[in-house]
């Protein structure tokens, strides 16, 4: 059986694993503490930063039987039968391939119907910019009057393509790219549940590199680990992401500041080998947004 992808195994399963989005998690906990639930949520920002993790919890939360303040239990028959895949009224759908107005009035056509286990309905939409233009009208018209058992989750990277008379019937939530702190936090969490050993400042560049996404930080970190070590290091890091190395970097910014241009040159294309001119230049970029933020703090 193939090995399940870190991010996938370490996937939050309550409200409160999920790192960065606390100004969401905290009002989906009171809404399905207070059961004023909606009928549409619309969840945006970049990627992995939480909005399918946060569509799969609240799913379970509002169907779930033994809530553990706002979080699903994780335990009883509903969120089991959720977590098992073993339910159809929890599903989960990716707009790429469900986009055309066909794909939707099927849908119009089921989800009249009321749960057959659960209390309620809930489809969560993945890249719902993807939708057809008669995709969201045909959306549009189970939104104007949905039945009480319904939940939708649109989730989406690119707000400015959702419909407005999509956007006027969710509830919106816009979630934040995830800090480095919290990254490296969840980074070292894993890495402790997996007995594995790692120095700080190579958890420290694969947050950095990450841009925000949990889900790529936890990808690269995969990466990482699929060379075998005792202890892995910057090196280690900055060898298997193909990223250019710390002391290169601060070669050419050495030989800038003294005014050497041909010795600043010659270490931008030592730097570079191998992995491009414009990553290198990013990298370097990015090492001087850390120094800077060194300095503030």
């Amino acid at each position: 059986m193939a090995k399940k992808a870190i991010y996938r195994e370490y996937r939050p399963q309550t409200f409160d694993d999920v790192y960065g989005q606390s100004h969401i998690t905290e009002i989906l906990k009171s809404q399905v503490q207070s059961g004023n639930i909606a009928h549409a949520y619309l969840f945006s920002g970049t990627r992995g930063t939480g909005k399918t993790s946060c569509a799969k919890i609240f799913a379970r939360a509002i169907n779930c039987l033994n809530l553990k303040e706002g979080s699903p239990c994780n335990e009883c028959a509903n969120c089991k039968m959720s977590l098992n895949e073993e339910t159809m009224d929890i599903v989960e759908m990716d707009a790429a391939s469900n986009r055309r107005i066909d794909d939707i009035r099927q849908l119009r056509d089921v989800v009249v119907y009321p749960p057959a286990n659960l209390k309620y309905r809930v489809y969560i939409i993945d890249e719902a910019h993807m939708i057809t233009n008669e995709g969201f009208n045909a959306l549009l018209k189970i939104m104007e009057e949905p039945p009480k058992h319904l939940v939708f989750i649109l989730a989406t990277t690119e707000l400015e393509k959702i419909p407005a008379t999509i956007l006027s019937r969710c509830q919106r939530y816009e979630f934040r790219r995830i800090e480095i702190t919290d990254m490296k936090s969840n980074i070292q969490k894993i890495l402790k549940d997996l007995s594995i050993k790692m120095k700080d400042d190579a958890a420290d560049l694969i947050a950095l590199k990450a841009d925000g996404s949990m889900r790529d930080a936890l990808s690269s970190l995969d990466q990482v680990l699929s060379i075998s070590k005792e202890e892995y290091d910057l090196r280690d890091v900055e060898n298997v992401l193909g990223i250019a190395e710390q002391d290169d970097l601060i070669k050419i910014l050495e030989r800038l500041s003294a005014k050497d241009y041909n010795g600043t040159l010659n270490s931008f294309e030592f730097a570079a080998e191998g992995k491009g001119i414009e990553s290198t230049f990013e990298e370097l970029i990015e090492y001087l947004q850390s120094l800077m933020m060194v300095q503030v703090k």
